[in-house]
């Protein structure tokens, strides 16, 4: 009678087992290799978006957003693209030179199927004010879609200000 016992209690927990199991699995990362060749593709992107903004050329600048660029920013709200021009125009015009450079190591790159990429990451933006180096570092994500004009960024969300 024992192992009668032993024998139904084992059949009563195997279904609940098998449904541990199967929440467990279901629960992993199911992420998919970012291609080496996307991964270069954006970096690249990232680097000459910045080296424009670097370089204070706002006509160039320009070219690597969508018409309908949403902007998200933490403490800036929900911004267009003309605003967003008209953002860097004003610190453009500063008496400082503002200047961005990626986090080593925080970019990441996912494939988006048939339209694009998303890169996070971490960026530092720095200048000189009153002889004393200010450095601010902050979080991205930027939706980049690949169309006629190539590369092009379509939304960002900027936050941890």
């Amino acid at each position: 009678m024992q192992v009668y016992n032993r024998f139904i209690t084992y059949l009563l927990l195997f279904p609940i087992l098998l449904l541990f199991s199967v929440a467990a699995i279901s629960q992993e990362k199911k992420v998919a290799a970012t291609p080496k060749e996307l991964q270069l593709e954006i970096a690249t992107m990232d680097s000459l978006l910045f080296s424009a903004y670097n370089a204070r050329n706002i006509e160039k600048l320009k070219t690597f957003f969508t018409e309908d660029l949403e902007w998200y920013q933490d403490n800036g709200g929900l911004l267009s693209l003309q605003t967003v021009m008209d953002n860097f125009d004003g610190i453009f015009k500063r008496d400082y030179i503002l200047t961005r450079a990626l986090v080593k190591g925080s970019m990441e790159v996912h494939p988006i199927k048939d339209f694009g990429a998303i890169e996070t990451g971490s960026h530092q933006f720095s200048h000189t004010e009153n002889g004393k180096l200010e450095v601010g570092t902050f979080k991205f994500l930027m939706i980049w879609k690949k169309g006629n004009k190539g590369w092009q960024v379509s939304r960002v969300v900027s936050y941890d200000h």
